[in-house]
């Protein structure tokens, strides 16, 4: 039987999504509990690899097991089983073998947030990142329009990106003021690694006026990391949901 999960988390205390040595992953906590409900080894499946202190509101997986199990009562145990770890399963559903949580998507959404005021705001501590200067968050969403298309985003590609082109094609990007923060939406059907914590870490520099629409253009053209601005902390990217 192949079954899919939808978890949400908060990335803080992880290494990331991906199981790994050096520390506790979200696919290892899943696992684990999936061994204990199933009596035998599980492998998760996840839509997506997200990083340390990445956090997830709709991350999709699949495992197989041989094991028949009720989606409802799989979920309580999930649910029971990963504490005291912040992870929540939404929900459990039995599909078809053709379906894979990775392969299948055809569309992937994230959520960055940034708080733009001057005082630090403690209760989102490791939720959004505080950014302190005031931002045009008009002026990045029009120059953010750049970016949206099929192009070599090199620029803003991780130096350990394992992908095997810099060539993606981004479908949507959203910049937008919701109260005392601004949010970026991103929809692709894939990223490279540190794709769009690159982009706001250059966005950011339009939002206080340092850098202009020449300047950004300059910067996708030139197809070189050095070029763009810092990488975003991994504080406040959310993997949202995966469009099937």
């Amino acid at each position: 039987m192949r079954y899919k999960m939808v978890v949400e988390y908060d990335g803080t205390p992880f290494v990331g999504w991906q199981r790994q040595q050096n520390g506790v992953s979200v696919q290892s906590v899943l696992e684990k509990a999936l061994k204990i409900i199933c009596r035998e080894t599980v492998e998760v499946f996840g839509s997506g690899r997200t990083d340390a202190g990445v956090h997830a509101l709709g991350q999709v997986a699949h495992f197989d097991t041989s094991v028949t199990l009720d989606p409802f009562r799989l979920r309580e145990s999930l649910n029971a089983l990963v504490r005291p770890f912040p992870v929540s399963v939404h929900s459990v559903e039995a599909v078809e073998d053709s379906f894979h949580a990775r392969f299948s998507a055809r569309q992937r959404v994230y959520l960055y947030r940034l708080s733009d005021t001057p005082f630090p705001p403690v209760l989102n501590q490791n939720r959004v990142w505080w950014y302190k200067h005031k931002l045009d968050e008009t002026a990045m969403d029009h120059v953010a329009q750049l970016l949206i298309g099929k192009h070599d985003f090199s620029s803003f590609r991780a130096s350990e990106c394992q992908a095997k082109s810099p060539v993606k094609t981004l479908d949507e990007i959203h910049v937008y003021r919701q109260g005392e923060e601004v949010h970026m939406i991103v929809k692709a059907r894939s990223f490279l690694h540190h794709q769009v914590r690159n982009m706001i870490g250059t966005l950011v520099h339009v939002g206080t006026h340092r850098i202009d629409q020449h300047d950004f253009q300059k910067i996708l053209d030139a197809k070189d990391r050095r070029m763009a601005k810092e990488t975003a902390p991994a504080c406040g990217l959310y993997f949202v949901r995966v469009v099937y």
